[in-house]
């Protein structure tokens, strides 16, 4: 367990081979020398060029690390987030901290951002969530943040686990991120949104920062792996649904209400469970309260507590063909072999007149079977046939938004606007843990 606030290298840019990045205020080279200004940075076989404004040549180096002066900032143009999500858009951000540049292999640079862990949160907490949501949860997600990443950072020391199974008839495969090298974290989805201090840095993300410095979740010793996503649908999912075959006691699922729901257990009670609408935290169509707790981008899926998406056969066809490269021919069916206890399928197989194929878990589920990602891998599958027995249509009705597997921030912002602090919150969704003060 660590025992001082560490500094945190985080990937702004990965595998560029050109950057424009504008240095507000005074950077010192490694010689001392300060440099300030609009600068372009490339790709050279394996070395990255600095050049500024005139084109003239700053540095020529494997690595370049910029070091801020106090009070001093940069931006950074072009920066993608959402990257394969619906979501997806290009910005121009801002940060604090020092610049490093890290030549990959193949004529390309990573561009990484060095900054102490407190100070990367007051960003995390206002790039996951609005800067405008209430404090309690500010709060909440701020424990929740630097958990996951300190314990992320331990996980990232272990040998590598298994992260897939591949036969013939059968892929099984989950995305983590300790599988990033030469950084500690991405700024995207990925990871955990980064999204710099431009213009969404608040009063109230200072005190929420500043309230919990150094404030952990803790079970049984160890900082809790404490994950989160936008909504459960109603009930939280554990942690083998989307990841390794492993069941965290903290990681329970949990329904997102103050009435307790039974697991799904069965394909009738899932049916029931996403076409119907039971009462949760985070069944909210309040546009004001939205406004206030969700980034302006967010705010454009307004149906991510029950949702529904529909494809004529030849669409989703096309769909999986290209996000799978398997060809299955005439898609025939689409059925959920096993799901978690929110509903979440992260077993389904793929009928087709060439090919049948069982695919998992849910976030290859939800890739498989959309131009970007479905909401999430909570869904039931409704087949409209015309009369000699063709498909016609598939149909997914489903619920939630995300992996479902801990704090659901929607449900937990409108928990602390209806009064709830913020450990009230964390002990809702982290069952059995503790908060520790660990610096």
């Amino acid at each position: 367990m660590i025992h001082q606030e560490p500094k945190i290298k985080v990937a702004l840019l990965q595998n560029r081979n050109e950057a424009n990045i504008s240095l507000n205020g005074k950077f010192f080279l490694p010689n001392g020398r300060a440099i300030k200004g609009r600068f372009t940075v490339c790709a050279d076989q394996d070395l990255i060029l600095l050049v500024d404004s005139s084109q003239k040549e700053i540095l020529r180096q494997k690595e370049i690390l910029l070091s801020a002066a106090e009070g001093s900032s940069f931006t950074v143009s072009d920066v993608k987030i959402g990257i394969d999500f619906h979501w997806q858009r290009s910005q121009e951000q801002s940060f604090c901290g020092d610049i490093f540049l890290s030549a990959d292999f193949g004529c390309s640079f990573h561009l990484i951002n060095e900054i102490p862990l407190e100070d990367y949160l007051k960003s995390v907490i206002s790039s996951e969530m609005s800067a405008t949501a209430p404090l309690e949860f500010l709060k909440a997600q701020a424990i929740v943040a630097r958990s996951w990443l300190v314990a992320m950072l331990a996980k990232k020391k272990a040998p590598r686990c298994l992260s897939g199974i591949k036969t013939e008839n059968e892929i099984i495969v989950w995305h983590d991120v300790n599988d990033h090298e030469g950084f500690d974290v991405c700024a995207d989805d990925h990871c955990q949104r980064y999204q710099g201090i431009t213009g969404i840095i608040s009063a109230s993300v200072h005190e929420a920062i500043e309230s919990t410095r150094g404030l952990y979740l803790v079970y049984a010793g160890e900082i809790c792996d404490a994950r989160y996503y936008k909504s459960c649908g109603g009930q939280t999912e554990i942690f083998a649904t989307a990841w390794e075959d492993k069941s965290p006691a903290y990681l329970v699922s949990v329904t997102d209400d103050v009435q307790q729901h039974p697991p799904i257990q069965s394909e009738a009670q899932a049916q029931k469970w996403l076409t119907g609408r039971p009462r949760a935290y985070c069944d909210t169509t309040d546009k004001e309260l939205l406004s206030n707790i969700l980034p302006a981008f967010d705010q454009e899926t307004p149906d991510f507590y029950r949702w529904q998406v529909v494809y004529t056969r030849k669409e989703l066809e096309e769909i999986i063909r290209n996000k799978s490269g398997i060809d299955f021919g005439e898609l025939r069916d689409l059925i959920p072999l096993e799901r978690g206890p929110s509903g979440r399928i992260f077993r389904l197989k793929i009928e087709g007149s060439r090919k049948t194929m069982i695919v998992g878990k849910e976030l290859e589920i939800r890739r498989w079977l959309s131009l970007s990602h479905l909401l999430s891998s909570a869904f039931v599958v409704s087949v409209e046939r015309t009369a000699t027995g063709e498909v016609r249509r598939f149909i997914l009705s489903g619920g939630g938004w995300g992996h479902g597997v801990g704090l659901c921030q929607i449900g937990a912002a409108v928990m602390a606007a209806k009064g709830l602090k913020a450990e009230e919150i964390l002990v809702h969704y982290f069952s059995g843990a503790i908060l520790k003060k660990i610096y």
